[in-house]
């Protein structure tokens, strides 16, 4: 199992980026697809983007799409999200997340298809 842990959250105005780590223990990380998740105060943990296990496939969600690249460094077992554009509705606690079994068998925006979850990082983005 991957061990997850996120890193490079923080307080930002509008219009502004931030660019999210999430460092990966284990021989896996490599050979297994990746996804970030966040979750806003009051409501449900929501699909942000997923890449392919050797980064040459990624999907996003609609809402941030064209504004956030995730990417994925099999060499420093390292995972990014870098969010260019910042809006306050961007404001949540962000998850990055490693496939689990049923990656592929399940809908990759789900977070069934996830198997290993790290502790979050705190994003707030001011008007």
């Amino acid at each position: 199992q991957v061990q997850l842990v996120e890193s490079g959250g923080g307080l930002v105005q509008a219009g502004g980026s931030l660019r999210l780590s999430c460092a990966a223990s284990g021989r896996t990380f490599s050979s297994v697809p990746m996804g970030w998740f966040r979750q806003a105060p009051g409501k449900e943990r929501e699909f942000v983007a997923t890449i392919s296990w050797n980064g040459g496939r990624t999907f996003y969600a609609d809402s941030v799409k064209g504004r956030f690249t995730i990417s994925k460094d099999n060499a420093k077992n390292t995972m990014y999200l870098q969010m260019n554009s910042l809006k306050p509705e961007d404001t949540a606690v962000y998850y990055c997340a490693a496939g689990g079994k049923l990656f592929g068998t399940v809908a990759i925006t789900t977070e069934g298809a996830f198997a290993s979850w790290g502790q979050g990082t705190q994003v707030t983005v001011s008007s």
